[in-house]
């Protein structure tokens, strides 16, 4: 069992989680995962580790309620306890494996969208520990949906906040913040990395794509088990069959086929979607079992 050590609500329907697990904590990076379960018959939710104290031995993470199961977990206080907390999953952000002093020397974006702070935050935290600072987006549709603000602006080297109703910091999308620093305040950057719903992050890679900016995007929104096996992740990049959840998280997003994506999404949140989708995809539908053409 693993014990909850701290319960916060940050905004309408997003909540943080606190969670004793030594082992976890102990190996886990930036970019990756876990997979929470309430009980022995609750579904299994994967969550990105928004961050982590190898010292307390506690991970901590962030989820919105977007179903019956995160619903249930909303309710959980501290004290209560997880069934299962399994990880590190995925593959951890490539900045973990790049040459610090050679980091240094970039200048970095992170655009983040909503929820999308929390797994963000983990990215900012380990550059800034490592001497590397990066420029930040937050987005949000409003004010109250500005989530871990203070805690990201200790970390980024500079912090921009832009809310789609001007409610908060800078009016309009995060697509508009990122034209007035790139062709008005002249900032150039290496690299962008753009975590949240998946329309946006397609919209981030349609601009730095035009910007000639190498974008990084984080395709946790879509995965649903974990494990490559329900093939709720599939995706395709660069022309060749990828999953999120064991490939993943993170793409080459000017690779990242979104309208396909998307577009089975929708797809998929129906029993008669995915026995479609299965059909149609056959051996390639999931991956992650080693025996089928899902896994190449």
């Amino acid at each position: 069992m693993f014990k909850i050590l701290q319960t916060q609500e940050l905004a309408d329907s997003i909540f943080l989680m606190e969670v004793e697990a030594p082992r976890i904590a102990k190996a886990c990076q930036p970019g990756q995962f876990v997979i929470v379960r309430m009980d022995e018959d609750a579904e299994r939710i994967p969550l990105t580790i928004c961050d982590y104290d190898r010292e307390k031995g506690t991970v901590t993470i962030v989820f919105q309620i977007v179903g019956a199961g995160t619903q249930m977990m909303a309710e959980l206080k501290a004290g209560d306890c997880f069934c299962d907390f399994v990880g590190p999953l995925g593959c951890a952000s490539e900045f973990v494996e790049e040459d610090i002093e050679a980091l240094k020397q970039k200048n970095i974006l992170f655009v983040a969208g909503g929820v999308g702070t929390a797994p963000v935050y983990p990215q900012v935290k380990w550059l800034h520990e490592n001497g590397v600072q990066a420029d930040v987006i937050v987005g949000a549709k409003n004010k109250d949906l500005i989530i871990l603000e203070k805690e990201m602006e200790a970390v980024a080297g500079n912090l921009y906040v832009t809310t789609d109703d001007g409610s908060y910091g800078r009016s309009g999308m995060v697509t508009a913040t990122i034209k007035e620093l790139v062709n008005t305040e002249g900032k150039q950057y290496d690299i962008c990395v753009a975590i949240g719903p998946m329309i946006m992050m397609k919209f981030v890679c349609l601009l730095t794509k035009e910007l000639r900016i190498p974008t990084v995007v984080s395709l946790n929104p879509i995965m649903v088990d974990g494990t490559g096996m329900c093939g709720a992740c599939r995706v395709t990049v660069g022309g060749k069959v990828k999953f999120a959840c064991v490939d993943g998280p993170e793409f080459d997003g000017h690779l990242v086929d979104f309208e396909e994506a998307m577009k089975r999404q929708q797809i998929y949140k129906t029993a008669e979607g995915r026995a479609f989708l299965k059909a149609r995809e056959g051996d390639t539908h999931h991956g992650g079992c080693n025996n089928c053409g899902g896994d190449n």
